[in-house]
């Protein structure tokens, strides 16, 4: 499929199949974020996959519950990817004080994005969550309180159809001068 098909094929995907996710099916996206750029080549991230069955529930359990209930069809999602975000290296934090910028979440946006693509090609459906109870992630995967956790990626075989993309126009999103 060309790259732009690949684009409109990704969507967030909220319900779905019980079946699980193969090994090497999950290697290949995580090879396509490892090969991500990043500001110096910092590479400040981890993916910690959760697809053991019950490590997966109770994760969900704690991620998941009160407050963040709204993201409650995750529990329902056979693989967990629990996004570290670490320190850029010194002289991209220096840039990005200077212009205000985090490169490191950019950088783990972008690596993200490449794992999600990757798991588009490969059939799968995902949803970023950003919204997640971080102290019960921690304790779960016995992360340490430093651990800067900004995202959650659900992920398996999506259960309901693609449904049409409602976006702006290219004319309404950007300009050539």
């Amino acid at each position: 499929m060309s790259f732009l098909d690949l684009v409109k094929k990704r969507q967030s995907c909220r319900k779905y199949l019980p079946a699980s996710v193969p090994c090497d099916v999950l290697e290949r996206c995580l090879e396509a974020a490892r090969l991500s750029p990043s500001a110096c080549n910092s590479q400040a991230w981890r993916f910690i996959v959760v697809a053991e069955p019950s490590l997966r529930a109770r994760l969900a359990e704690k991620a998941f519950a009160g407050v963040y209930a709204m993201n409650g069809f995750a529990k329902e999602a056979p693989v967990l990817v629990v996004v570290v975000t670490e320190r850029s290296k010194y002289v991209a934090q220096v840039a990005g004080a200077t212009r205000g910028t985090q490169y490191n979440l950019i950088d783990i946006g972008i690596a993200c994005e490449h794992f999600i693509l990757q798991a588009t090609e490969e059939g799968l459906g995902t949803c970023w969550i950003g919204w997640f109870d971080q102290k019960g992630v921690r304790e779960v995967l016995g992360l340490s309180k430093h651990d800067c956790l900004d995202i959650v990626i659900s992920v398996g075989y999506p259960a309901d159809a693609q449904r049409e993309k409602v976006r702006k126009t290219t004319g309404e999103m950007s300009e050539i001068r």
